[in-house]
């Protein structure tokens, strides 16, 4: 799939529905060293041997689920604020980041338990917003503006989970607007493959990139999302 879509490197994300055991990831990276990079899923009880062993692998941060469903967290299973909170100085020492799941509107009440983090922290799929809230919801624009201040970096992936509009999603192109409008040097871009719990009709992913480069007409702009910034925060190789 990579091939078809033009992409030399990728980071593989452990999914929160997919549970804990990163196996199938780490396998992928311990094959192809120099193509991925990795963000694991892992509750506190991780030793730091095997800690150690995925930063040699090539992960590069663990993923925390913040995201509601009818006041429950919507993985149950899933590893939420409290253990990155007992991990972060682990997390810290070995250069990890935080990548958050999270629906921008509970943002601004979580951001005083992390906003002192010495981790990076990724707001996932453009903050999850529902698109009929609009790109003005209070939520949303403590994203933006956390964002335009370089305190978080932003994944403008996952344009289908903001809408079910498919297959164009156009709702959801105001919302990518605002956020590389804000601060393109801490935006990545991501296929969310294989789409997990996907409730409405299957994206495509070349469409997603089709619709990546007409809702980001510039050049430069793309380049710095697709390749400048995740070779410099994933820490590829230069060539």
């Amino acid at each position: 799939m990579h091939e078809i879509l033009g992409f030399e490197r990728a980071v593989i994300v452990q999914g929160s529905a997919h549970g804990t055991d990163n196996s199938a990831m780490l396998n992928a990276l311990e094959q192809y060293p120099e193509r991925f990079r990795g963000v694991a899923v892992q509750p506190t009880e991780i030793t730091d041997r095997e800690l150690d062993r995925m930063v040699r692998l090539g992960v590069q941060g663990l993923r925390f689920n913040h995201m509601f469903k009818n006041g429950q967290l919507y993985y149950k299973g899933g590893i939420g604020i409290e253990d990155f909170e007992a991990l972060h100085d682990r997390m810290a020492e070995r250069g990890l980041h935080m990548q958050l799941w999270i629906n921008c509107v509970d943002l601004p009440d979580l951001w005083p338990r992390i906003k002192d983090s010495a981790v990076p922290i990724v707001v996932d799929h453009m903050g999850r917003l529902d698109a009929t809230r609009g790109v003005d919801n209070p939520g949303f624009k403590f994203l933006v503006n956390l964002l335009g201040e370089g305190k978080v970096w932003v994944k403008l992936s996952g344009a289908y989970r903001l809408t079910n509009n498919w297959p164009n999603y156009p709702e959801t192109r105001p919302f990518h607007e605002a956020l590389v409008s804000a601060n393109p040097y801490q935006c990545v871009w991501g296929t969310d493959w294989p789409h997990p719990r996907q409730e409405a009709r299957m994206p495509n992913v070349g469409a997603l990139l089709d619709l990546f480069n007409e809702w980001t007409p510039k050049n430069e702009i793309r380049k710095l999302i697709l390749v400048d910034n995740p070779a410099r925060f994933y820490r590829f190789q230069q060539d």
